[in-house]
C-alpha cells in the first residue's frame, strides 16, 4: 500500500501561500527551500493547483496566491489534483494471476469488491478535511 507524498507537498505549499502570498513573492524556489523538495517537483505541483484554480501564479515576476477560500479546498480536491490515480493506486493488485486457477481467475473481482469500500471511505474522509481545518492546526502549533 502506498500513498504518494505529492498531496502532503501540495498542502505544505498551500499553507505557505496562504500565510505569505499576500506579503511576499512566493516562488517555486522559495517553496522548494521550505518543503525540502526539488523546485521542478514544486513547479509540477503548482501547475496542477493552478489548473484546478486553487492558486494563481503571476507571469514574469512570479508569485503565487490562493484563488479561493481555504474552506473550499478539501484534502480530496488537493490529492485528486496532484495525484488523480491515488485511490486506484492505494492497493496494488498483481496483474497476471492464472486464469486456470479458481482463485487466480476470480481474485481481481474479489479484491476489488473488498478494496472499494476502503477507497470510498478514504475519499469521504479526505472530503471532510479542508485547508481551513489544516490552517487552524498549523496556527495552534506555532
Amino acid at each position: 500500500m502506498h500513498i504518494s507524498n505529492k498531496c502532503s507537498i501540495a498542502v505544505h505549499c498551500l499553507i505557505f501561500i496562504h500565510e505569505f502570498g499576500e506579503s511576499h513573492k512566493v516562488t517555486s524556489d522559495l517553496l522548494a527551500i521550505s518543503s525540502g523538495c526539488n523546485p521542478a517537483v514544486i513547479r509540477k505541483i503548482l501547475s496542477a493547483l493552478k489548473k484546478d484554480r486553487m492558486i494563481s501564479v503571476k507571469f514574469g515576476t512570479g508569485g503565487a496566491q490562493l484563488c479561493c477560500p481555504p474552506e473550499e479546498i478539501t484534502l480530496y480536491r488537493v490529492c485528486m489534483c496532484v495525484d488523480p490515480d491515488m485511490l486506484e493506486k492505494l492497493f496494488g493488485v498483481h496483474q497476471n494471476p492464472s486464469p486456470l486457477c479458481p482463485v487466480g481467475k476470480n481474485i481481481n473481482t474479489v479484491l476489488s469488491k473488498s478494496y472499494d469500500p476502503i477507497r470510498l471511505g478514504l475519499a469521504d474522509s479526505l472530503k471532510s478535511v479542508t485547508l481551513q481545518d489544516i490552517l487552524e492546526i498549523y496556527h495552534d502549533q506555532i
